[in-house]
């Protein structure tokens, strides 16, 4: 596999991941991805982005009821 930017070697390893989303920070230090072995660029595969995007979801649900004003 060949890296996007700038076409180096991708090989398996583990990158971390953060966002800053609706009022929270999240990072995670080690996340399976192919990474670039000249630029260090990761690529998360398919199943492990949609890890993410669920576990932002249920993150997303209960921060609307930590930051909620009726509280």
């Amino acid at each position: 596999m060949e890296c996007f930017y700038c076409k180096g070697k991708m090989v398996k390893g583990f990158a971390p991941f953060s966002i800053d989303r609706n009022g929270y920070h999240i990072s995670w230090e080690s996340v399976p991805a192919w990474v670039c072995s000249q630029c260090g660029e990761p690529l998360f595969e398919e199943d492990k982005v949609a890890h993410i995007q669920n576990a932002l979801k249920q993150i997303d649900h209960e921060t609307t009821f930590l930051t909620s004003k009726t509280a």
